[in-house]
């Protein structure tokens, strides 16, 4: 893995959360990366209830100021960074007032999911994206991590496909077990259409429930991190299994998975 550039991209990442498994191992892969003689940027959205004091967050004023459109609103992109203790990491924060302020992740205090998810997960996949660009840090390897990240394979295939920065990325999935019922939106499968993706490749997105949000992202990952295996959607696991494209797994999620081996087996 030495000197191969890695982009972890998460909704949750330990210290700057609790410890959640998803948050968790959004923090041992880049480690395992970093330790290994990779390259590693982080990004996640800076949510309201991270600490900027504690965790010394500045906002990057040459990588903030764009707008982004999201179903034909312009919003505003600010990015704040951080270094993980003693780690050598530098996390990037996905900033924006209307999606990401609120002292909350992904769920209100009643464990609603947010009916804005979907227009967090196109902004949030921008904003990262041309971010990424404008640090012109051209990635080996794109890791994403959970549900929240399964718009980042379509729209690198297509909405940035002529870039030629991610002209030779290759998109790691970690896919985990089923953790919301329903769907996001009635709407999504709309707005994502208004970027100009084609009709055919966001079907799914008709009835944007877990399973098929899951499809579309195997359908343009490269490569998949099965955790907890034996707890997941078996539908989610034929779609993998299917695709023959290379993955790992675990049973269960206390068991370690080799990324870095994965990694440089299929991608090196």
């Amino acid at each position: 893995m030495k000197d191969k550039r890695v982009l972890i991209i998460s909704p949750e990442v330990v210290p700057y959360l609790p410890q959640s498994e998803l948050a968790i191992n959004s923090f041992k892969i880049p480690k395992s990366i970093n330790d290994s003689g990779g390259q590693i940027r982080i990004f996640m959205p800076r949510y309201g209830l991270i600490n900027e004091r504690r965790h010394q967050l500045h906002e990057v004023i040459r990588l903030s100021g764009m707008n982004l459109v999201i179903n034909d609103m312009d919003t505003p992109l600010i990015i704040k960074v951080a270094s993980i203790p003693k780690e050598r990491m530098q996390v990037y924060f996905i900033d924006n007032e209307d999606y990401f302020k609120r002292r909350a992740v992904l769920r209100d205090g009643k464990g609603k999911l947010f009916k804005d998810n979907d227009e967090r997960m196109i902004f949030f996949t921008k904003g990262v994206i041309e971010t990424v660009k404008k640090l012109n840090w051209s990635p080996d390897i794109i890791h994403l991590q959970g549900w929240f990240t399964y718009l980042f394979p379509l729209y690198l295939k297509t909405y940035f496909n002529d870039d030629p920065i991610f002209s030779e990325s290759k998109i790691v999935s970690s896919i985990y077990p089923k953790d919301f019922e329903g769907v996001l939106s009635k709407k999504f499968k709309q707005k994502v259409e208004f970027d100009g993706i084609p009709e055919n490749l966001i079907s799914d997105l008709v009835k944007s429930d877990f399973v098929n949000l899951s499809k579309l992202c195997i359908a343009h990952a490269d490569g998949f991190v099965l955790h907890g295996k034996a707890s997941m959607e078996k539908e989610v696991i034929k779609e993998i299994e299917n695709s023959n494209k290379p993955f790992v797994s675990n049973e269960n999620s206390d068991e370690e998975i080799p990324y870095v081996d994965f990694y440089t087996k299929y991608f090196s």
